[in-house]
């Protein structure tokens, strides 16, 4: 058993949640590091929303140090952590190269978002595990949503609306196929609503109806979804 994986955790959790200040900050993608400039991007939520970044960042090191406290050689913490360094390692360079390079950003993210799903996946039902590392890998989906959106309109693939309506829908099967699999972790479920809420406040002026429509119904299944298969 790898007993340098939990301190390795509690390092990469202090580093990415350092990243931000350390790499200046990171204000959003650009219009302009795209081919094809765009006024905003309507699959991106309202800027408060974003401030979920710090009850994951404190969430992420408060649960990394409790596992290397008292759950270090845990088999079911051990299979969590593996990709949950995937995850945060990338997350650590992810500002640095989406300030450059927001391409290789987005593949970035995509597989980011996929570690943190997996990690999730394998937590064990305690919620010092799966309480941030659900919040952390639904915002992640999301982000990595908002991402795979602003390339696809950014490179001429489809209009900024298609892509929008397009992420939103992929966002929500796949929030579908993670609450189905593991219902026990609401953090998760909390963490892609409050992304789909935050769309819908920035959708709202001026109003892009199929947006907000879209995001309300999202919201709406996904919540049905984990009250159907909450545990008993």
């Amino acid at each position: 058993m790898n007993r340098a994986l939990a301190p390795l955790v509690l390092l990469l959790s202090l580093a990415f949640a350092l990243s931000p200040a350390a790499s200046g900050g990171f204000p959003g993608f650009s219009p302009t590091q795209f081919p094809i400039v765009q006024s905003r991007w309507p699959v991106q939520p309202v800027g408060w929303a974003f401030s979920i970044w710090g009850p994951i960042f404190l969430g992420l090191i408060a649960s990394a140090g409790w596992g290397l406290w008292r759950r270090r050689t845990d088999p079911q913490w051990q299979a969590m952590r593996l990709p949950l360094t995937v995850s945060l390692a990338i997350g650590t360079l992810w500002i640095a190269v989406a300030n450059v390079e927001p391409l290789i950003a987005t593949v970035m993210i995509i597989f980011m978002a996929a570690a943190a799903t997996e990690a999730l996946l394998r937590a064990p039902r305690e919620i010092a595990a799966w309480g941030p590392v659900g919040l952390y890998a639904g915002w992640v989906s999301a982000a990595a949503g908002v991402a795979m959106g602003a390339v696809l309109s950014g490179y001429g693939v489809l209009s900024p609306q298609i892509a929008a309506l397009a992420i939103l829908v992929v966002l929500s099967l796949v929030g579908v196929a993670v609450i189905w699999v593991c219902p026990a972790a609401p953090s998760y479920l909390f963490s892609l609503c409050w992304a789909y809420m935050g769309v819908i406040v920035a959708g709202l002026e001026p109003l892009n109806a199929a947006v907000v429509g879209l995001s309300g119904v999202a919201i709406l299944k996904l919540t049905a979804l984990s009250l159907v298969r909450r545990p008993a």
